[in-house]
C-alpha cells in the first residue's frame, strides 16, 4: 500500500486519544526536512556525539550496510560503509561515548516471524566529521559485536538505547504483550561467552495509546500497530528516556539515580502525534530536550519536538 494512501487512511481515522495529558512542556512537531531520496526506509535514528548537526540513519531490511548521515534539514552530508556485516534486519540506531570516543551502535535486531538466532548489536567508530562527504563513501571495520539472545525465546525488537554509562544497552520487544525490557553488557564479554539479554521489566501496554475501533480493522503501521513500539533513545544527560510507537511520542523523565527500568514503568507524558505514516526512527538532540523522529516511506519527513519551557 501507498504512502500516500496510508495518509490519507489515517487521516480519515483520526486521532487515537490519549491516556496521558498532552506535553504542553513541548511544542507540536515541526518538519525540518526531507529525507534524501538514497533514505527510503529510515529504521533507526541517532543524534551525532561529534558534531549535533548530523543525524545518522540507516534503512531498513534489505537496505545496503551503510550509515547514513544527514542535517535535520535532510541534506545527505555523508555515507559509511560497514564491512563485513549484512544488513538482514537494521531496525535502530545509537549514538554515545565510551572510554573517550564516539560510537554507533547498530542494531540488527528485528525478527519480524519470531525465530532468528542471529540478530546482534555491532559497534562502530563515529567517523570525524571533518571527512564526511557526500560524494565519497567511507567504510569502517566493526569494533565489537554482541550477540543478541533472549533467555525467553527470540523477539522482534526495533527499539534500542544505550547507558554507557552504566555499560548497558536496553532493548524493548516489539510484539510481545506487555513489550518486555531487556539489558545487556554493551562491552564485548572478554571470556567470548554469550550473555543472554535480561528481562529488567513488561512494560505495560496501556502506556502507549491503543488502535481505536476504526483504526483497529486496518492492518497497517497507522491502523491496528499503531501502539507498536519502535524506536528508543536516551538523553545523553541521562535525564529523559524517548520511546516513539506508529502513533506516537512518550517521554519518561528519571527520577535521582533510579534505574531506567524504573523510569519506564511510570506513566509516560505523551508529546502530539507526530501523524507519520511509519514512525521508526527516534533520538534526543545534545541538549537532552529536543528530540528527532523519523519514517519509513519515500521523501519521509525529519520531524523536531522542541521544548516550549524546561523540563523538571
Amino acid at each position: 500500500m501507498s504512502g500516500s494512501l496510508l495518509s490519507l487512511l489515517g487521516g480519515l481515522l483520526g486521532a487515537t486519544p490519549a491516556i496521558v495529558t498532552p506535553a504542553s512542556d513541548y511544542s507540536r512537531p515541526m518538519q525540518t526536512g526531507t529525507m534524501p531520496v538514497v533514505i527510503r526506509e529510515s529504521s533507526g535514528l541517532a543524534v551525532s556525539r561529534r558534531d549535533p548537526n548530523i543525524l545518522w540513519t540507516h534503512n531498513d531490511s534489505g537496505g545496503q550496510s551503510v550509515l547514513y548521515a544527514v542535517d535535520q534539514y535532510g541534506r545527505l552530508l555523508g555515507t559509511l560503509r560497514v564491512n563485513g556485516i549484512k544488513n538482514r534486519d537494521w531496525e535502530d540506531l545509537a549514538s554515545f561515548e565510551l572510554d573517550g570516543r564516539a560510537w554507533l551502535l547498530i542494531a540488527e535486531t528485528g525478527d519480524n516471524a519470531g525465530n532468528r538466532q542471529n540478530c546482534a548489536l555491532y559497534i562502530v567508530p563515529e567517523p570525524d566529521p571533518a571527512t564526511l562527504s557526500a560524494d565519497t563513501e567511507l567504510t569502517v571495520d566493526v569494533a565489537w559485536q554482541i550477540p543478541v539472545r533472549y533467555a525467553d525465546g527470540p523477539r522482534d525488537c526495533e527499539a534500542v538505547a544505550v547507558d554507557a554509562q552504566a555499560g548497558l544497552v536496553y532493548l524493548l520487544a516489539k510484539r510481545t504483550r506487555p513489550h518486555g525490557l531487556y539489558t545487556l553488557p554493551l562491552r564485548a564479554p572478554a571470556d567470548g561467552v554469550v550473555r543472554e539479554a535480561v528481562a529488567v521489566a513488561q512494560f505495560p501496554n496501556k502506556f502507549i495509546p491503543q488502535p481505536d475501533e476504526n483504526q483497529a480493522m486496518l492492518p497497517i503501521a497507522t491502523g491496528r500497530y499503531r501502539a507498536q513500539p519502535t524506536g528508543m533513545d536516551f538523553s545523553a544527560d541521562r535525564s529523559t528516556a524517548v520511546i516513539v510507537s506508529y502513533g506516537d511520542v512518550l517521554i519518561f523523565p528519571r527520577q535521582g539515580n533510579e534505574d531506567w527500568a524504573a523510569a519506564l514503568l511510570r506513566p509516560p507524558v505523551i508529546l502530539a502525534q507526530h501523524e507519520l505514516v511509519q514512525a521508526e526512527g527516534v533520538a534526543f538532540a545534545p541538549d537532552g530536550r529536543t528530540i528527532y523522529v523519523s519514517s519509513e516511506d519515500d521523501d519521509a519527513p525529519i520531524l523536531r519536538y522542541a521544548p516550549a519551557v524546561s523540563l523538571p
